[in-house]
């Protein structure tokens, strides 16, 4: 399943993201930079810069982006920019083509994690997010011939679901005995700039584009009033950054692991990454063993570090639980990945199959959250409440409705309505809310829980 792509024909069409889909004027000249990046893999491309100041390709940029996202440093919103459009865009148009163009620095925000601690992100002013999604749009369609199989994360037509059901499969039709599950520490704040800019230029020979990238790695960050240098590292939640992030962990991680395998493993291996999160299996211990020291070595030499806490080799897989059981040991490790915990299991016929659950950790922090939530909402209308929770559901249900999953789900369920009757309880000191009415007002408004994703088997047959 790594290594199989799309059927031919008009499914390529379903390669392109959906903010690339709006961008129809640039289509054409993304299919030619495609073919021109397959026709010749080992030549850089030296023509681009004048694709990136078109105002034509602007302009779709701007329309691209999200209406109601938070401004940067400039403080100007989409609704703000999009008054006397044309004059903006031609001056932005004149001072990329002159050279003129500088890169603000990013506003640093903080949001939490499900763990309790704060992600950093950076929000890019208006300007420079029209610009970097022109630049995103091009290295995108050139990498995408580059990028390997089992890259999941951050590529057109794909996502985290694609990646999990490649894993399962993975897991349980080859000979995988032994599961590496990887994190990487503070991956988006530790990539090297200079490594990146050397990663860039293999396919890049237009050096306007690789000035502007630089620019914006050395743009800064804005934090609290004060500005500080940015010496490594790129912004999560600019438009260009998963881009490079990407282009950066390709060359460090996939092609190295790729090669590995070939050419040291003595058994099967599978390799599985989403962003900075990825799982090996491996069929022989020495195998994982041997690679778990290498990949530290090749990680250290490009400025990167394995997160010790999330860092896990346990022993997975169809013959997992009877060779534990042989020796004495309990149940084999459970790991966790994009939000689930897999699950050494077996079907209602013996076999052995890999089962998905929603992560404890998850739940937890999304009950907390709609608690606080529930708190602000709570003199609201029934019916407000009920369409709002009614929305809150179905987007659980729409990622974590996997098969073997529905009793999650269902529990999911049975806390968001005991959060609900906790809140209408408290509106007024009188008032009670018998579960009679509270289970009218679920049937009503909580939807029940559906399985929204097909078997991982039947979605890979479906693709290739």
């Amino acid at each position: 399943m790594e290594g199989r792509r799309p059927a031919k024909g008009k499914a390529r069409q379903g390669h392109m993201s959906r903010t690339q889909s709006r961008m129809r004027g640039m289509q054409q000249v993304l299919e030619r930079i495609r073919r021109a990046v397959k026709r010749d893999k080992d030549e850089k491309l030296t023509s681009l810069y004048h694709h990136v100041y078109n105002i034509d390709h602007l302009r779709e940029a701007f329309y691209s982006l999200k209406r109601q996202a938070a401004p940067g440093v400039d403080g100007e919103t989409w609704q703000q920019y999009g008054q006397n459009l044309e004059a903006k865009l031609q001056d932005l148009s004149a001072r990329l083509a002159r050279g003129a163009y500088r890169a603000r620095p990013v506003r640093r925000v903080y949001i939490p994690k499900a763990d309790g601690r704060q992600r950093p992100l950076g929000v890019p002013a208006l300007e420079d997010k029209i610009v970097q999604c022109v630049v995103a749009s091009i290295l995108s369609v050139i990498w995408e011939e580059e990028f390997l199989g089992f890259s999941y994360g951050f590529r057109p037509g794909r996502g985290p679901h694609n990646a999990l059901d490649a894993l399962t499969v993975g897991i349980e039709r080859r000979r995988v005995n032994w599961v590496l599950d990887a994190d990487i520490r503070g991956y988006y704040d530790t990539i090297d700039h200079e490594w990146l800019v050397k990663f860039v230029e293999h396919r890049i020979g237009d050096r306007r584009v690789v000035r502007l990238v630089k620019k914006w790695l050395k743009a800064g960050v804005l934090e609290d009033g004060s500005w500080r240098p940015s010496e490594e590292g790129t912004p999560q939640g600019g438009v260009v950054s998963p881009v490079l992030a990407n282009v950066y962990l390709h060359y460090a991680f996939d092609v190295w692991a790729h090669h590995w395998r070939q050419r040291r493993a003595r058994g099967d291996v599978i390799i599985v990454r989403y962003a900075d999160d990825f799982v090996v299996g491996f069929q022989h211990r020495e195998d994982a063993e041997g690679f778990q020291g290498a990949l530290r070595e090749r990680m250290g030499k490009f400025n990167l570090e394995l997160h010790a806490d999330k860092t896990r080799l346990i022993e997975f897989g169809r013959l997992a639980a009877a060779q534990r059981k042989r020796r004495g040991e309990g149940k084999p490790a459970t790991f966790d990945f994009l939000g689930f915990t897999h699950i050494c299991g077996k079907t209602r016929k013996g076999r052995f199959t890999v089962r998905r659950q929603t992560m404890r950790k998850r739940v937890r922090a999304k009950l907390q959250a709609l608690k606080q939530q529930m708190r602000r909402r709570m003199h609201r209308p029934i019916p407000e409440q009920g369409q709002w929770l009614r929305s809150v559901l179905q987007g659980h249900y729409r990622y974590y409705g996997v098969p073997m999953n529905a009793r999650a789900l269902g529990g999911f369920r049975q806390q968001v309505m005991w959060l609900w009757k906790r809140a209408l309880g408290r509106r007024s000191q009188r008032g009670r809310i018998t579960w009679e009415r509270m289970r009218r007002l679920a049937r009503k408004w909580l939807p029940y829980p559906h399985i929204c994703h097909p078997w991982p088997s039947q979605r890979l047959v479906v693709r290739t």
